[in-house]
């Protein structure tokens, strides 16, 4: 069984009294619209570009949705799902991360939409602590873990 978490940064700093803060990796702007249909099929993810950190390490967001990946690879056995939470610090810039279920039995470098709604925009740097994973036991495992599209992915996959 892989270790719960993976490939983080500085795990004295990153694990917090009810949970675990994830760091950033990359940030990326959408190109294009996506859709959602009622199978999996008709669902076409819109097209993005990754936006480059400055000589500093930095990225200067203007209000607007962009697409996070997180540094972190997460391995969730049958018996523990996991919710994303924005870090305070975000919410009191006037950003936020929003982020889906994740499943127990998921595996992978997954990625959040965040959301900069503060007018003057927002600056973070590559690496920052941006979201807190809270993970929960189930009271029993799932004999149905998931298996969804998303299942591995990760930045290394996702560029060939």
């Amino acid at each position: 069984m892989p270790p719960l978490i993976s490939e983080y940064i500085d795990l004295e700093s990153q694990v917090q009294p009810n949970g675990f803060d994830a760091t950033l990796q990359s940030i990326a702007k959408f190109d294009s619209l996506g859709i959602l249909g009622m199978s999996n099929q008709e669902r076409i993810l819109p097209n993005v570009e990754e936006i480059s950190f400055d000589a500093e390490g930095y990225i200067h967001l203007n209000p607007g949705c962009y697409l996070i990946r997180l540094n972190e690879t997460v391995s969730l056995p049958n018996s523990i799902m996991a919710l994303a939470r924005p870090r305070s610090s975000l919410l009191r810039s006037g950003v936020s991360i929003h982020n889906a279920v994740w499943d127990a039995g998921y595996s992978g470098q997954s990625q959040a939409l965040m959301v900069v709604y503060n007018k003057h925009g927002f600056k973070l740097s590559k690496n920052s602590r941006i979201l807190q994973l809270v993970f929960m036991e189930l009271a029993s495992a799932t004999t149905t873990p998931y298996e969804g599209n998303y299942q591995g992915e990760s930045a290394k996959k996702n560029t060939g």
